[in-house]
């Protein structure tokens, strides 16, 4: 039986008891003011910073939810620039900003003091190797000039006026009109990315990969690319230790990556071989086409050398980036836009209507394949406005990188060092109130609209295409491509969205639609295009 006296506490004990106590208020009390001081530096610094992981619990919760909604949130709560404090053993420390006095200043007046530099470079050089898009000074430069050259040919143009009007009259309405037939659902994420991937194709390296054929056909490099692209981005949201780890390793999203750009190689080698094949074949010929490929297999390195292959790989990587994604995404987002503001659609149909009922010749006008004209397309202007506010809300390229090569300040006062990080977030930069005012989460064409017809805005503030000497060498072609595909469409369907279809971006270098773009497609009749002629707006 228990007496009282069993029941006491040594002396010995009683001091223990008493240590370990105050080591735990002393734990807590630690613990809370570390909770304090996080908390009070969330005000401070837009997000709390822990003691050695810095800000990553936060960056780890953003990229479970919305990752470009979680940085415009913060942006807009931090005037347009914040500092990301990463854990002390990695290099995840970078300044994010959406201001657009700072975008001048490191796109434009401070541009050879913001290059992508080694960090972006080195992240992204397993898929785009020495490309345009991922190089800095005398190799950008040579690209870039040899592409512009091009670019601005007359020759070029037409090619691309011509190869477009054939891809969406050959390849695309029948395949739309089939599955108005079969009464059928479609990814038109998917047959966009067909699109553009025959157009980019055959502009700039000469071949047709026959993507957008009836059946739609699997393309084992759109896969890879696709897959490439999504694995590449969480580079830059893992510590370059741990990534590198994993890729020795050959573990989780590197050994995805490694997997896909086998598939991206096998595309690119075959392009090259099958291009160098018909150069030699057709030698003697004086008509041989010009595109991409064939100019820069013609110039050669510092040393006087032909290109090498992988360099010419890396150029048709980065081309297929720029001219296939970029132009599709941007589309697949409108048309998703367009089925939620139907006032918009309307007005969109009113003008093409106008355009077409202004032709001469009636019966061009009822012709079941009529073509739209280069300078029917230009006219335009509602539908201008529509694909750019689409881009503001939803840009291609949400984010983008440069780093600091020596000291300097921004235009709203934040110092970076040589070495920073720096991220531009235009995904942001459409949902800031002191960019775009009150109204800026709304899908309204008509900012860019000055007495009907269409006003460009500044690089800087609408950064969809970059600015200053990156500026993209293809923005009037993407436009083109872009109104003539989505007018071609909606003159003759009404694109209606899958109800309760699940719409999210995917953590990717371009914002895919995470799960396509599942819709169904009605016919229009002629009554309802002349009714949208007769309207008033």
């Amino acid at each position: 039986m228990l007496t009282t006296s069993s029941l006491s506490i040594s002396p010995v004990t009683s001091r223990i008891i008493l240590a370990n106590v105050q080591v735990l208020e002393l734990f807590v009390a630690l613990l809370v003011f570390v909770v304090i001081h996080s908390l009070r530096q969330r005000k401070r610094k837009g997000l709390p910073v822990w003691p050695l992981v810095g800000m990553l619990p936060s960056l780890v919760l953003g990229l479970r939810v919305d990752m470009y909604e979680w940085i415009s949130q913060i942006l807009c709560k931090q005037n347009g620039t914040f500092v990301f404090m990463g854990p002390w053993f990695t290099n995840l420390n970078c300044i994010v900003t959406s201001d657009p006095r700072n975008l001048e200043h490191l796109l434009k007046t401070r541009f050879q003091a913001y290059p992508k530099g080694p960090y972006f470079r080195h992240a992204l050089r397993d898929l785009l190797g020495n490309g345009i898009f991922n190089a800095d000074d005398d190799i950008w430069q040579k690209q870039r000039k040899t592409a512009s050259i091009e670019f601005h040919s007359s020759k070029f143009r037409n090619m691309t006026t011509e190869s477009l009007l054939e891809l969406v009259h050959k390849r695309l309405l029948p395949v739309l009109e089939e599955s108005v037939k079969q009464s059928s659902e479609i990814d038109l994420q998917d047959i966009l990315l067909r699109l553009t991937f025959d157009n980019v194709c055959m502009i700039a390296f000469g071949v047709d990969p026959g993507c957008l054929s009836p059946g739609l056909p699997e393309i084992p490099f759109a896969q890879a690319f696709e897959a490439a692209t999504e694995a590449t981005i969480l580079r830059f949201v893992t510590p370059t230790l741990v990534w590198k780890i994993m890729r020795h390793l050959n573990l989780g999203s590197e050994k995805r990556l490694k997997d896909s750009i086998i598939g991206v190689d096998n595309f690119a080698d075959e392009v090259i071989r099958t291009r160098k094949k018909e150069l030699l074949l057709h030698a003697d010929d004086k008509k041989q086409r010009s595109d991409l490929l064939t100019i820069f297999m013609g110039h050669k390195d510092e040393q006087g050398e032909p290109f090498s292959d992988k360099f010419l790989r890396d150029i048709c990587v980065n081309f297929i980036l720029a001219g296939r994604d970029t132009s599709s995404v941007a589309l697949s987002w409108f048309f998703w836009l367009l089925d939620r503001n139907p006032t918009v659609e309307e007005k969109i149909l009113v003008e093409i209507s106008r355009i077409v009922n202004a032709r001469k010749d009636e019966s061009e006008n009822e012709s079941g394949d009529l073509i739209f004209r280069p300078e029917e397309v230009k006219k335009m202007d509602y539908l201008h406005a529509a694909l750019s506010e689409s881009l503001r809300l939803y840009p291609s390229v949400p984010v983008d990188h440069k780093e600091v090569v020596e000291d300097d300040v921004f235009p709203d006062g934040t110092v970076l060092k040589k070495g920073t990080k720096v991220v531009y977030a235009i995904y942001a930069m459409g949902r800031m109130e002191a960019i775009w005012g009150k109204d800026c989460r709304e899908f309204r064409p008509e900012r860019w609209l000055r007495d009907g017809r269409f006003m460009s805005e500044s690089a800087y503030k609408f950064t969809a295409f970059n600015g200053g000497p990156r500026l993209c060498l293809g923005k009037d072609f993407a436009y083109y491509q872009m109104k003539f595909a989505a007018a071609s469409i909606l003159y003759r369907y009404k694109v209606v969205v899958k109800e309760n279809h699940p719409v999210a971006p995917k953590l990717a270098l371009t914002m895919y639609m995470k799960h396509g773009l599942k819709v169904k497609l009605c016919k229009r009749n002629k009554s309802e295009l002349q009714m949208y002629h007769n309207m008033k707006y």
